[in-house]
């Protein structure tokens, strides 16, 4: 079975990581971009845009190993990707 490369993000990753942290932001974790927005989804978007998203993505394989995908490389590549 073919990998995903460790610099892509799946639409399911990208959704995980947005959501995780607008919960994180409306549970009190700092901003870490200047914004007017007070709300969370959109704050953890402008953030995702950003590539200012201070998480780690550890991905389980079929042999029970995990993989680490470097987060900011893979945020910049969706970005470059699914912005037209």
């Amino acid at each position: 079975m073919p990998e995903w490369p460790k610099d892509r993000l799946t639409r399911f990753e990208v959704a995980r990581i947005i959501g995780a942290r607008s919960l994180q932001i409306f549970l009190g974790a700092p901003i870490l971009i200047k914004t007017d927005s007070s709300d969370p989804m959109e704050i953890a978007e402008q953030e995702f845009k950003q590539i200012k998203i201070p998480m780690t993505i550890k991905r389980p394989m079929p042999d029970n190993s995990t993989e680490i995908v470097d987060i900011k490389k893979a945020i910049k590549n969706w970005v470059e990707e699914n912005t037209n």
